[in-house]
């Protein structure tokens, strides 16, 4: 994988047609979620089978997703590279995500209300 990243980085894989999500606006996504030091997966809403709802920019997520689901349009699949001040930090996240990991997601943008 080589060296982490030190700040996010944003890498849209599929540009999306549709609404465009902003701060402020309730987003749906599917994602997968994967460990930078391991490669392996830790988390991903395809296999529980319900997407994601939340609201853009307040907070409710780490401040990685804040910032990088913005822009997105519906339609759209974006590669978040998370690094652990904009994710977990320190305290990593149960047992799935170790203190100071850096994040990698792939995002689909489902919904914009």
């Amino acid at each position: 994988m080589g060296e982490a990243p030190t700040d996010l980085e944003v890498t849209d894989l599929v540009e999306g047609d549709g609404a465009e999500a902003t701060s402020g606006s309730t987003v749906s996504v599917h994602y997968v979620g994967v460990a930078h030091s391991t490669g392996e997966e830790f988390d991903a809403s395809y296999n529980r089978g319900d997407p994601l709802q939340f609201r853009l920019g307040i907070g409710q997520v780490i401040s990685g997703w804040d910032t990088g689901v913005q822009g997105m349009k519906v339609g759209g699949r974006r590669r978040l590279v998370i690094p652990p001040h904009l994710g977990y930090g320190d305290r990593g996240a149960g047992g799935a995500i170790k203190p100071g990991e850096t994040l990698i997601f792939v995002v689909d943008l489902l919904e914009v209300r």
